[in-house]
């Protein structure tokens, strides 16, 4: 399955050069270990005129508010 996700400019850069390997999201999607995240970045209401990236989730992170992960909310590990 596929996403199609917005992210900060910030964000989106340390993505881009492997800094940043995960994402904290909402968890109102049907999101596997498998699917393919599409990143747009996107600021003050537009995208930007940036390549969209294309990642690969490979460990999902859920169910452990002991832990401060809230409930609802899920880190998605990327390749």
């Amino acid at each position: 399955m596929t996403h199609t996700l917005k992210i900060l400019p910030q964000y989106y850069e340390d993505v881009l050069t492997g800094k940043k390997n995960f994402e904290l999201r909402e968890n109102d999607r049907c999101y596997h270990v498998g699917d393919t995240l599409y990143l747009r970045a996107f600021e003050n209401g537009e995208f930007l005129n940036k390549p969209i990236l294309e990642v690969k989730i490979k460990y999902i992170l859920k169910d452990c508010p002991q832990y401060g992960l809230m409930n609802g909310y899920v880190i998605l590990g990327l390749e």
